[in-house]
């Protein structure tokens, strides 16, 4: 199993996420923003948190436009997966790979600090480490992570069942307190917990454990 990470001026959270996939057993490769192609073989691209150019314009909305991103949008686009964590989520919806955007938090602060989830869905290879109705502890840790989507786009959400995560409580307004949402074809997730920053129990917490796992035995099953 092969697993990317890009990395962009700004991204805090790469190495975090290269280490969660290399536990979990992957192969990993670490891509710089300005490359053109990912590496072959690729099974899953990882878009990290941070802070891609400083968050200037939109979050993301730089990033989304690196030559790199047009090799992750075609990887999608062919069936390959990808999970894009905070800054991650807001440039897969910069590139359309995901509706909606990620606007500041509703309290206007930066909000750093462990959040409840519960698992609303386990119909992917990202969920199916878990059980729906699952309840676990993730980190957060952004500025801008209130989730808003047009009422058609969350209506195909909710009626498809591609809300992957939401909050018990709820920590930037995002609406129908969403923490992540699956593409059409279930293999492009976006969050803005940080699962990575859960998977060894010296970090406070393992609940994000499952998620790499689970991945990883869908990929090995597949």
């Amino acid at each position: 199993m092969k697993a990317a990470v890009i990395t962009f001026p700004g991204s805090n959270c790469d190495r975090d996420l290269a280490v969660a996939f290399e536990a979990a057993g992957f192969d990993v490769a670490r891509v710089w923003h300005k490359d053109t192609d990912l590496p072959q073989g690729i099974d899953v691209v990882g878009i990290p948190g941070g802070f891609s150019f400083g968050d200037y314009l939109r979050c993301g909305a730089i990033a989304a436009n690196s030559p790199i991103c047009r090799s992750v949008v075609a990887h999608a686009e062919a069936g390959g997966f990808v999970l894009g964590i905070c800054n991650g989520f807001q440039v897969l919806c910069e590139t359309g790979l995901l509706p909606g955007v990620l606007m500041r938090n509703a309290g206007l602060k930066f909000v750093c600090r462990n959040v409840g989830l519960t698992v609303a869905s386990a119909e992917s290879a990202f969920t199916s480490g878990y059980a729906q109705g699952d309840e676990l502890v993730i980190p957060v840790a952004h500025h801008d992570g209130n989730y808003n989507v047009d009422p058609e786009g969350l209506a195909a959400l909710e009626a498809e069942g591609r809300v992957a995560f939401r909050y018990t409580d709820n920590p930037n307004g995002s609406m129908s307190d969403i923490a992540g949402v699956l593409s059409e074809n279930r293999r492009v997730l976006g969050m803005m917990p940080h699962p990575e920053r859960a998977v060894d129990a010296k970090h406070g917490g393992t609940d994000g454990r499952a998620m790499f796992a689970g991945l990883a035995e869908a990929l090995v099953s597949a």
